[in-house]
């Protein structure tokens, strides 16, 4: 195919047609947004495209800025960067949406007014309209999208880009709401970054002086790395394999919330290093970490330094969503037992599993201890909290980094079992 040139970015016959909107305006916008990412990042062409996860489900907070909640100016304004309303087609690529604003089960237990509801209802159904998956989870490779390794994906969510850059193999940068929405219309996405071979070898060389086994292990390791490295690429010595899935996707999601580790290699663990030597490409690494017991330490003492007491009123289990495992677990832990009536205990998942962990009782367990198994969303996306939480609790390193500074509560961080009895008793013991 002809290439046709657009500063230093080479389209195609058929991308150029999209360009000159022989697909529409909407296309032909989210082209010139490609074009003009692409050239920021120093592409010199654009890849296919097949699996695409955004966030375009919008809502009062939106409506309000624009003036409007029809569902077509919001997608224009808010996803193509459009100037006025432009007709959205179908999309193109296999498209997902990632976790949104609301449960759609029990959105009034999150505190949403009906009008709030319905608009999001409004935006969603038009998404679906337009041949848009309507996941709602953070965690997609959990119900259905498995990107296959070598694929070329355009997702946003930092807990799943490291993820499946790294455990499955597939390609993608962090994508925005805006460059994800625009490679739904087109199938198109800049090639550059991760998407390219060289630039997806290992950089640090990470050496292990304690052992990293349990999901809380590998949460204080992630959240370490990602402070440390930043958007650096780790190769980690010492890891026997196998890993937990949950560990290796709660490791993920903390290294990419104190930093940006969008992908790490484990050999004999993750897709694309069976050596540290295959990992660094026969480079000599351009630094050594290693990971002490003092560096625990410091990383459970600073996730924990929001809290100025032992009281908790809140706690939450699911971020990223939880996997069935750790619905049962919750379960089993609860079976028999209840929540102290003081405490809000919320654990979230994606709908798709909480309707499995209905079938197999474990939602029942919970709720017969007091507790509720939330779907589609999470406190810090959703931006709420139980009325009047002072400090919570959870297992999670990443949503204890967002939730304070979002909301102006207080954390506590732990393992599951840590949270449960803080659930149980109304105190955080260490």
């Amino acid at each position: 195919m002809t290439g046709f040139g657009t500063g230093s970015l080479q389209l195609t016959d058929e991308e150029r047609a999209m360009a000159d909107g022989s697909d529409g305006e909407a296309v032909a916008a989210a082209m010139d947004l490609l074009v003009r990412y692409g050239e920021i990042l120093g592409a010199e062409r654009l890849v296919e495209t097949d699996n695409v996860c955004g966030a375009t489900i919008f809502g009062p907070r939106h409506s309000r800025v624009l003036g409007t909640s029809d569902p077509v100016a919001l997608f224009s304004e808010f996803a193509l960067n459009a100037d006025h309303p432009v007709d959205v087609p179908p999309v193109r690529a296999h498209s997902c949406q990632l976790i949104g604003p609301r449960d759609r089960e029990l959105w009034e237990l999150q505190g949403l007014s009906e009008e709030t509801n319905k608009e999001i209802t409004v935006s969603e159904d038009y998404l679906a309209s337009r041949g848009v998956s309507i996941l709602s989870t953070c965690t997609p490779y959990q119900v259905g999208n498995v990107p296959a390794r070598g694929e070329h994906c355009a997702w946003m969510e930092s807990s799943a880009v490291p993820y499946i850059n790294s455990v499955l193999g597939a390609r993608t940068n962090t994508e925005g709401r805006e460059s994800a929405a625009a490679a739904m219309l087109t199938g198109r996405i800049p090639y550059a970054g991760l998407h390219l071979p060289e630039n997806r070898l290992a950089t640090h060389l990470v050496r292990l002086d304690v052992p990293v086994e349990s999901v809380f292990d590998w949460s204080v390791l992630g959240y370490f790395l990602g402070w440390h490295l930043r958007d650096e690429i780790p190769v980690i010595e010492g890891i026997a394999g196998p890993v937990d899935p949950v560990a290796i996707k709660q490791f993920g999601a903390a290294a990419n919330s104190s930093g940006d580790v969008e992908l790490y290699h484990i050999p004999g663990v993750t897709a694309e290093a069976a050596s540290v030597e295959q990992a660094l490409g026969g480079r000599e690494p351009v630094d050594e970490l290693r990971f002490t017991r003092a560096d625990v330490d410091r990383v459970v003492e600073h996730l924990n330094s929001t809290a100025t007491g032992d009281e908790i009123d809140f706690v939450m289990i699911g971020c990223p969503h939880a996997a069935l495992s750790q619905v049962r677990e919750v379960a089993r832990l609860l079976e028999g037992r209840r929540i102290d009536p003081g405490v809000t205990f919320w654990v979230f998942t994606p709908s798709a599993l909480r309707e499995v962990a209905r079938r197999n009782g474990w939602v029942e367990i919970i709720e017969r201890a007091g507790g509720r198994v939330m779907a589609d969303t999470c406190p810090a996306i959703g931006q709420f909290v139980p009325p009047g939480a002072r400090r919570f609790a959870t297992d999670s390193a990443k949503q204890v980094h967002y939730l304070p500074p979002i909301m102006g509560i207080e954390g506590r961080f732990g393992d599951t079992e840590a949270c449960v009895r803080a659930a149980l008793t109304g105190r955080w013991e260490a």
